[in-house]
């Protein structure tokens, strides 16, 4: 079993972009598990300060506009009550079969504060269309593998995790990219390495761990990921994109992350769950770019033992974000 240091090293890493030059902490005293326990604490800091911009607890009304019990009005605390919440004064059936919100036509994460008065309508697989329903599994299950890539590998070896490419789910395989140190160039995982990773990834699932969504000033989002290069250049990006200059993180566990989300509400919707394979990408800043992918059903489409396999062969192979390009990686492992 692999366990990594994110980032290691004597001196400050710098990321290049362009002209640019970005300003990494070292964390070379530092585990992987040490530095998620360090973003998870600040993020954590974080939510709590939110939290404090609400002393006295306010009441919205929030106006379910589902197929049953439509028009259904709920008495919630702004800034604190989620569309979770709303769901336990509908039925068991919501809190259990609710993957995401639709608030004021916005989706929205199970998890995530309201806080304004609103409409609010609930998500399923179950839905006549539920592209945006499988795409926040996806991206969960992306969420998932990173947070395993990050911790398996020994505190010897450098792991820095990219980002969790968008990819269709059609596509077969959902992925996240990383870097790996590079003493590690020639190593392909075997079999039972994935098989290890799989392993990981069930046990973070059976802790049932929920995803917690949180909007973030850029400089809070610095320091949180001030040890990954690549996150920085991310989160630039992503404040420059936003009319107030925010970034959205998601947690669960100790596991935070840059992502817009919405993602599903628990590790548990997860059933099914296999890393299937690793590609090789082309190369950023001179450094091997690894793209591992994975293959996930949710618990209520368990496949047979043929079928799975069928759906684990389509998941080995190379995927890209876009369905008909060409995918990058040059050969399959």
């Amino acid at each position: 079993m692999w366990c990594g240091a994110v980032m290691a090293g004597s001196c400050a890493v710098r990321a290049l972009r362009g002209r640019r030059f970005y300003s990494v902490a070292t964390a070379n005293k530092l585990s992987a598990a040490e530095v998620s326990r360090r973003r998870s604490e600040l993020y954590e800091k974080e939510k709590e300060r939110q939290l404090s911009l609400y002393p006295r607890t306010e009441k919205i009304e929030v106006k379910h506009v589902g197929r049953t019990d439509p028009g259904a009005v709920f008495v919630m605390n702004k800034g604190l009550s989620t569309p979770f919440n709303c769901a336990m004064h509908l039925s068991e059936w919501y809190c259990t079969k609710s993957i995401l919100a639709l608030v004021d036509g916005e989706l929205w994460d199970m998890y995530k504060p309201l806080t304004k008065s609103c409409t609010i309508q609930f998500l399923t697989f179950k839905d006549e269309d539920p592209e945006e329903v499988n795409k926040a599994y996806w991206r969960s299950c992306a969420a998932i593998l990173g947070h395993v890539l990050e911790q398996a590998f020994k505190d010897d070896y450098t792991v820095t995790l990219i980002r969790a490419p968008e990819v269709p789910v059609i596509s077969g395989a959902f992925c996240y990219d990383m870097v790996l140190d590079n003493r590690l160039d020639d190593w392909n995982p075997t079999k039972e390495n994935l098989h290890s990773f799989t392993k990981d990834a069930l046990k973070l699932i059976s802790k049932d761990l929920p995803f917690e969504c949180l909007e973030v000033e850029e400089k809070v989002a610095r320091e949180i990921f001030q040890y990954n290069p690549y996150k920085l250049l991310m989160l630039e990006e992503k404040a420059a994109q936003h009319p107030q200059g925010m970034v959205t993180l998601h947690r669960f566990g100790e596991f935070v992350d840059l992502s817009e989300g919405p993602h599903i509400p628990r590790t548990s919707f997860c059933l099914q769950y296999e890393v299937t394979a690793q590609h090789p990408l082309s190369t950023i800043s001179s450094e091997y770019v690894r793209r591992f992918q994975g293959l996930s059903l949710p618990r209520h489409l368990k496949a047979h033992h043929t079928v799975w396999n069928k759906l684990r062969t389509r998941a080995q192979k190379p995927v890209s974000e876009k369905q008909n390009q060409e995918p990058e990686p040059e050969a399959a492992v």
